[in-house]
């Protein structure tokens, strides 16, 4: 079979599988060395929160001791006295790493934030140990609470909307958009063949999930422009008029273009919902936002209508700890409209959380979300892992304590714009630079490369006579290079997704290289047809 029919069987496939085809052809002996930037999977670790985690979990392992100690096992601690008792051992250990973290992070949960010193400390230990389900189940009392200032900062720049976020903490972004698909489902905010809008490109699941059997649901893009910094065309926006739009999903900054949303946009967005769309569901996927100075999240101008997704992975180099979070303003559409349903509908949805509340009518969509992911009879044993939420926690104060200085805000952001520009100078281009970019992927239109360097008579007959996939396939196989198709996130055919998390810089050079090789190979190979 040749190239292009080979191709074409493997383009219906999700780029995230098509990777790992590129994996196994990139892996040729006659190439040095295989340069993977496709999946976003970052090559730092955040340090003082695991320092800290590791040490506190040894005084946690005291506390059980003190309460019952046998050769084999201790007894589940006490939260009575734990605060003194904790920065007697942070003086202790005052010279081991993340003893001075522990112990500033201790001071602000407790003054700032206005926590109780003995229930914090006891809540940590308890969930460090993991020796109880996690209860609340939605997420432990003060776990919610540092989180939630943690979002405020992050998420609204420091200057949140009235009201209060509820949250639910999740096994990562990704068990997050499965539980909010389902629930929404199962609680009739949308039905098979109802509309709702993606913002693309984005990332490939919101353009998998809703077509499945499951939900049957009919997709509207909102496209963003490549032309305008990859922002949302007024005319874009304004489909969300059309009140048969249920919802409208988003990843924000943008995957795989990695830009956040304007002011402009948001504003419009803001407006919109406040006057002819207050019923407009928002979903909002906020990974990347912590990349971006002065982020203004869907959350902070829409607070009654955005649902909030968030994931840790990225920013604090923590993939394998799967740490997610929902939130959800307590005043909600989504909570008027489920008790504006017909009846008969109604009492379906009673009939369904009724072993969870003798009023299952006032249960709220956010523990509808809890419930629904362990199929409601598991309620009881739903919650992310406690030791999980420890490190969440740890993860959110780190920034916390940062959030005058920015030191590791600015680390990060130095690391990925100094691969991007590496990237492309190696390219032989100017990449694109605005202040909402946030650097964590890029995408180069090989087409649009194609044209700035060679002319619109060789773009032509690239785009004619080779299949979209053909750019990375090639790259893959002839260079070692593996990248993401981006045609697969729903952006231009023949792009390319870089991700400037998972390679040292050296790397972004010959990945930059190697796609101008490439291009001149093709153009080579025009020049014998003409």
């Amino acid at each position: 079979m040749d190239r292009a029919k080979t191709e074409k069987q493997y383009e219906s496939l999700s780029p995230f599988e098509l990777k790992d085809k590129l994996i196994s052809m990139s892996q040729n002996p006659q190439i040095k060395m295989m340069l993977n930037a496709g999946r976003g999977n970052p090559n730092w670790v955040a340090v003082q929160p695991r320092e800290a985690y590791f040490l506190f979990g040894s005084f946690a392992l005291e506390e059980a001791h003190r309460v019952m100690s046998r050769p084999w096992l201790a007894g589940s601690p006490d939260s009575k006295g734990a605060a003194d008792r904790f920065l007697e051992f942070c003086t202790i250990h005052a010279e081991q790493n993340g003893a001075g973290f522990l112990k500033d992070a201790y001071s602000y949960v407790t003054a700032t934030l206005g926590l109780d010193g003995d229930s914090y400390v006891g809540e940590m230990v308890d969930a460090i140990l993991g020796d109880h389900y996690p209860t609340p189940d939605r997420v432990l009392k003060n776990t919610q609470e540092i989180v939630r200032a943690y979002l405020n900062n992050t998420m609204c720049d420091d200057d949140p909307p009235k009201g209060t976020m509820d949250l639910f903490v999740t096994e990562g972004g990704t068990a997050a958009m499965t539980y909010i698909f389902n629930t929404l489902r199962e609680n009739g905010l949308i039905h098979p063949g109802d509309k709702i809008a993606l913002g693309t490109p984005i990332f490939t699941p919101y353009v998998e999930i809703p077509v499945l059997n499951d939900y049957q649901l009919v997709v509207i893009n909102v496209e963003q422009d490549e032309n305008d910094n990859w922002q949302y065309p007024g005319e874009e926006l304004d489909k969300l008029t059309d009140p048969c739009i249920k919802a409208f999903f988003i990843v924000n900054p943008s995957n795989p273009a990695s830009v956040s949303m304007a002011d402009r946009s948001l504003a419009k967005l803001a407006k919109l919902v406040k006057t002819t769309r207050k019923d407009l569901i928002l979903l909002t996927d906020d990974v990347y936002a912590t990349f971006v100075n002065g982020f203004k999240s869907l959350v902070a101008i829409a607070p009654r209508n955005t649902i909030l997704v968030y994931s840790y992975s990225k920013y604090f180099g923590a993939t394998g700890w799967r740490l997610g979070v929902i939130g959800i303003y307590e005043d909600n559409v989504m909570d008027e409209m489920i008790a504006a349903l017909p009846e008969k509908k109604k009492k379906e949805l009673n009939e369904r959380y009724k072993t969870i509340s003798t009023d299952p009518s006032k249960i709220k969509l956010i523990d509808r979300l809890v419930a629904d992911s362990r199929a409601v009879a598991l309620n009881h044993t739903a919650g992310l892992s406690t030791p999980q939420q420890v490190m969440m926690v740890l993860f959110s104060l780190q920034e916390l304590l940062d959030s005058d200085s920015h030191l590791y805000k600015k680390e990060m952001q130095d690391i990925v714009h100094e691969r991007y520009e590496t990237l492309y100078k190696a390219l032989g281009t100017e990449g694109p630079e605005f202040p909402f970019y946030a650097c964590y992927y890029t995408t180069i239109d090989i087409r649009k490369l194609a044209l700035q360097r060679y002319g619109e008579d060789f773009r032509s007959w690239m785009e004619k006579t080779h299949e979209s996939i053909d750019f990375v396939w090639r790259l893959a196989e002839e260079k070692g290079i593996v990248l993401m198709d981006g045609g697969g996130f729903d952006a231009p055919e023949m792009s390319v997704r870089v991700s400037l998390a998972n390679l040292f810089k050296a790397d972004y050079a010959a990945i930059g290289k190697g796609i101008s090789d490439l291009l001149d190979e093709y153009r080579k190979e025009w020049e014998k047809t003409r």
